[in-house]
């Protein structure tokens, strides 16, 4: 598991496993936010086996899956909505982590400059200039 903040509240990662709840608790975060729909990849753990031990650590967990056929009509603004009201840091999560900083970026279109939200995503290894003509 490798955790990649893009600011100082929400960071993305690839997946992750029950194992890695208890460290994801012990750096802080309050909320996971799993952007990958069950049944993608063979071996993929279910969506209700993260939750579970997501609440075993006393974290929220919300399951908002993005698959590649693309978004779903109000997956950026739950993501916005979730990330607002989650009262501490945030970890969404996908197989590669780079549709979880796409929905976190267009989430963010209009409340941060979109040259800031290009240097955040690039600094933690993601490359979203594609979504410029979006995020203006």
């Amino acid at each position: 598991m490798k955790i990649r903040p893009l600011t100082e509240i929400f960071a993305v990662s690839p997946q992750i496993h029950g194992r890695d709840i208890a460290k994801i608790a012990a750096q802080g975060y309050k909320t996971i936010i799993n952007n990958r729909p069950d049944g993608e990849a063979w071996g993929q753990p279910r969506a209700a086996d993260i939750e579970a031990e997501a609440k075993k650590h006393g974290l929220a967990y919300h399951h908002l899956p993005f698959s590649n056929r693309g978004l779903e009509p109000g997956q950026v603004e739950k993501m916005a909505d979730i990330v607002q009201s989650a009262g501490g840091p945030v970890l969404a999560f996908c197989r590669s982590g780079t549709r979880s900083a796409h929905t976190w970026a267009l989430s963010q279109a209009g409340k941060m400059a979109v040259e800031d939200i290009i240097a955040a995503a690039a600094n933690a290894g993601y490359d979203i200039r594609a979504l410029e003509r979006f995020l203006r």
